[in-house]
């Protein structure tokens, strides 16, 4: 039975709902990648699939249209698979449980995948439409845009002949994104030895957090529970000699992990529940305005043979010293994050402990110097640091048509200007505006809130608002 099927405009949402019946994590884009190609050979539009499993589909121009420049639009089909700790669903198997409650949709006990899923969604409903006059339609859907832009960086532009684009992957109605960061990860690998220590074994867990988007987020003042794991671990070390057997906390690179836990070999387990009795009031404090649900604990109990002295040194080292969130605000663009990074995901393996950061900069040479940051601190530790998924900030365009169109129409459907405006977060509208020569670019999009974690919703009256706006615009794209 359709949870949807009762909402307008029904193209979109029933394709949206479609979508979320498919698991389409990132690194798991088979299934709804070969969705979108069937969706497409089903109606007989010309398409492309590649083997970073991007898809592209081709509609041609509506009658009194032919003469018109193409348009490209773009969403990507990944993404985050974020769960309440108490949501048993295997995201990597099971689609969405979706509900609605008044304006908003939301997946129980899961994050929604809106981001971006809205995008391809509304793509697939002008691809379907006959009553939507267009230019010719080029929708591409890229893959893996949560860990990387992987897809964007794979995909040929050579099918592409648009050279204006229209980005639906902003959260915010009345926002029109003009300007990006661009972004890097960061993997520190840091080689642990282990032998056995007499103890009590202590599981410490920091939960409780808000977490959320890396970019778009980061300047909220929210808690990082990989960060305070490690801060907690470095007081309970001052009190009694311990050994760490293992740390993990966070699942993406660019989601602010909202949990973290280690297991310890303590000397004095007493001592260990007093300072996580003690930062636990602590932190409690500090987050009380931005992150109030933070709380640290212990419990007796967990298993595994501990690293040695020095391996834990260092891992708490890493945990302590790292350096994470905003490092430098814009002095160009009031409030504008210029330079950040975000520990996301942090495990551990027999022989090693990983910590991956997400970082981000408009400015190349600062983005360059956090990487060189973290591989430094990284050789210190006796690790090492492996660089990827770098991808180009998005330059702002002076002189752009498309802008203009698109703020003619906002005002005349809303009575009031767009909001235009540069984000920290990243966008794949600067890896194609590297493909494509003089590509004229704006992303935009409903409302959607708390993307990246459980919490995800997003609004009906404003998803319904954007469509009207999206065939307004392209009926005067002739």
């Amino acid at each position: 039975m359709s949870v949807l099927g009762h909402l307008e405009p029904k193209k979109v949402f029933g394709f949206f709902e479609e979508m979320s019946a498919i698991p389409h994590g990132s690194r798991n884009n088979t299934a709804i990648s070969n969705y979108l190609v069937k969706f497409a050979a089903d109606r007989g539009l010309e398409h492309y699939q590649d083997a970073a499993e991007n898809v592209v589909i081709i509609k041609p121009a509506t009658p009194g249209y032919e003469a018109a420049e193409a348009v490209i639009m773009q969403g990507h089909m990944d993404m985050v698979c974020e769960k309440a700790a108490d949501c048993a669903k295997d995201m990597a198997a099971e689609g969405l449980d979706l509900a609605v409650d008044g304006d908003y949709v939301f997946a129980r006990g899961t994050t929604l995948g809106g981001d971006d899923g809205i995008a391809v969604a509304m793509g697939l409903a002008l691809m379907d439409s006959d009553d939507v006059a267009h230019p010719r339609l080029e929708l591409v859907c890229t893959t893996d845009e949560e860990l990387g832009m992987d897809g964007a960086m794979a995909l040929d532009t050579s099918v592409l002949q648009g050279r204006r684009m229209l980005n639906i992957d902003s959260e915010a109605e009345g926002v029109f994104t003009v300007s990006c960061a661009g972004g890097a990860d960061a993997e520190v690998s840091i080689p642990v030895k282990r032998e056995a220590f007499a103890g009590t074994v202590i599981t410490v867990t920091v939960d409780g957090l808000a977490g959320g988007h890396s970019g778009v987020e980061i300047h909220q003042g929210r808690g990082n529970a990989d960060m305070l794991l490690g801060r907690v671990l470095y007081a309970a070390a001052q009190q009694t000699e311990l050994r760490v057997i293992c740390v993990e906390g966070g699942m993406k690179g660019n989601a602010i992990p909202a949990a973290a836990k280690a297991v310890i070999v303590a000397a004095e387990g007493e001592s260990v529940h007093q300072v996580c009795r003690r930062m636990n009031a602590a932190v409690r404090a500090e987050y009380a305005a931005t992150d109030a649900g933070v709380r640290t604990a212990s419990a007796d109990g967990g298993d595994g043979l501990p690293m040695d002295a020095v391996s834990t040194q260092r891992v708490i080292g890493l945990l302590t010293c790292a350096p994470n969130g905003v490092q430098v605000m814009s002095a160009d663009i009031e409030g504008l994050v210029q330079t950040s990074l975000n520990l996301g995901v942090l495990y551990t393996q027999a022989e090693q402990v990983y910590a991956k950061f997400c970082i981000r900069s408009s400015v190349d040479s600062q983005k360059e110097m956090l990487t060189q940051r973290v591989a430094c601190l990284a050789q210190l530790l006796g690790g090492t640091c492996t660089l990827g998924g770098d991808y180009p900030g998005w330059a702002y365009r002076p002189n752009s048509p498309l802008r203009d169109l698109m703020t003619e129409v906002f005002v005349e459907q809303y009575g009031c200007e767009p909001k235009v405006e540069a984000i920290h977060a990243g966008l794949e509208c600067g890896l194609f505006a590297g493909k494509i020569a003089d590509l004229d670019c704006v992303s935009f999009g409903p409302d959607l809130l708390e993307i990246h974690t459980p919490r995800e919703r997003m609004s009906v009256s404003s998803v319904q608002r954007t469509w009207k706006f999206l065939v307004e615009l392209l009926r005067r794209m002739k």
